[in-house]
């Protein structure tokens, strides 16, 4: 079943129910956001855990409030796959996560929040609007941002020394290049460039290890699915 040129939310519910059912498929991803007047939830909520591979759907979230995830958004365990990776403060350290989606911010905060195999970190959620990040940042040994708000983390308000994993992204024009636009996220890099103890880059950061970490959820639900084995 496939969808056509002008159906609506009632074809893409009816069409995710059907690969849902479908012995055949083992993993679906739903790419958002979704225009108006789809609802990106309501159609990701027909998936089972094992085939929503994003682990955006409220049974994945709700598991992973409960420290039972079947899938991790994949943003989210790219974020801490990088942060592991160059071996960054969490355990038992204080950081902090800009920004409170539910697809992203908020995962990342309970991940991050999570024993082991998580992070294990004392965390603070901030977002666009909580003002005084200087303040409220003061102390944070890592910061993880997902706002997608172009110069939001410069120095007046990231601890010197502080690790910055930048999971946002944004269009910006390209001042070099008139009408093409720039891919940027959060952090000024200039600003920040020997100040922070690291900055992750955006373009070719934490997106390639997001594609990465979903083709290894694929890969998780297939062997569930099929073979038997968790997929935590």
């Amino acid at each position: 079943m496939a969808l056509e040129p002008g159906d609506g939310p009632e074809e893409l519910v009816a069409t995710l129910r059907s690969l849902d059912r479908d012995p055949a498929v083992h993993a679906v991803l739903v790419e958002h956001p979704l225009p108006a007047p789809f609802d990106f939830f309501r159609a990701v909520d027909e998936l089972r855990p094992e085939k929503d591979v994003d682990g955006v759907g409220a049974r994945n979230l709700g598991r992973l409030v409960g420290q039972r995830p079947v899938h991790v958004p994949a943003v989210a365990r790219a974020a801490l796959a990088i942060a592991r990776h160059y071996h960054l403060p969490l355990d038992g350290e204080t950081t902090a996560v800009v920004g409170r989606s539910t697809t992203v911010g908020l995962p990342l905060a309970l991940l991050l929040a999570s024993p082991p195999p998580g992070g294990n970190a004392a965390v603070t959620v901030l977002h666009s609007r909580s003002g005084e990040l200087a303040r409220r940042l003061a102390g944070a040994r890592t910061i993880f941002s997902c706002v997608g708000r172009p110069g939001l983390l410069d120095r007046t308000n990231v601890p010197e020394g502080a690790h910055v994993v930048d999971v946002g992204l944004s269009s910006v024009p390209d001042p070099d290049r008139p009408g093409s636009q720039l891919a940027v996220g959060d952090a000024d890099p200039r600003a920040l460039d020997g100040w922070a103890g690291s900055l992750s880059p955006v373009p070719g950061g934490v997106g390639p290890v997001t594609v990465a970490e979903l083709m290894a959820s694929t890969v998780r639900a297939w062997r569930s699915l099929v073979r038997g084995e968790g997929v935590a």
